[in-house]
């Protein structure tokens, strides 16, 4: 007997930033801040395989580029999943929380999209491109040195914030 499980609602980054844009700036600037993240994709035997990564936000996008026959590019290409942690940078400070972005990845191949991507970033070529459809954004940061609050944000639900002391 099989099951089949629908995959959760995704959307484009424009989408979720239309939606809660003041948790969408906050998520870019920590990404901004650094230049390497931690990217979370699964093995061929289903195993989590974490490696780093360089992201951008171009057009209403979140986008990852990747070199050419990169393990996590075909890890990608074999299960789209993926979960994506911003750099908390030195220390213990993580000015404006830790953030992760979890969602699938879709390639892109369009020489059009391709092309815009190269003119804004200009990587070396050739690379793997992949845009992103989000299926949770989580913002963990402390308020007032007393309280973790967990903003947790997915596609056609409303902004969830937990607090917890």
């Amino acid at each position: 007997m099989t099951s089949s499980t629908a995959a959760p609602p995704a959307a484009r980054w424009a989408d979720f930033a239309g939606a809660e844009p003041a948790l969408a700036a906050t998520v870019e600037a920590r990404f901004g801040a650094f230049t390497h993240h931690t990217l979370a994709t699964l093995r061929k035997d289903g195993s989590p395989r974490t490696t780093g990564l360089e992201v951008r936000f171009l057009n209403g996008e979140l986008w990852l580029g990747m070199m050419p026959g990169s393990l996590k590019a075909l890890d990608l290409r074999r299960d789209p999943r993926f979960a994506l942690q911003a750099n908390p940078g030195d220390g213990t400070g993580m000015g404006g929380g830790d953030v992760r972005i979890g969602g699938r990845a879709v390639e892109v191949e369009d020489p059009g999209d391709r092309s815009g991507y190269v003119k804004e970033v200009e990587p070396p070529e050739p690379f793997h491109l992949f845009r992103t459809e989000l299926t949770e954004v989580v913002r963990t940061r402390v308020e007032d040195d007393a309280y973790l609050v967990v903003q947790v944000w997915q596609p056609g639900k409303p902004l969830r914030t937990l607090r917890r002391d």
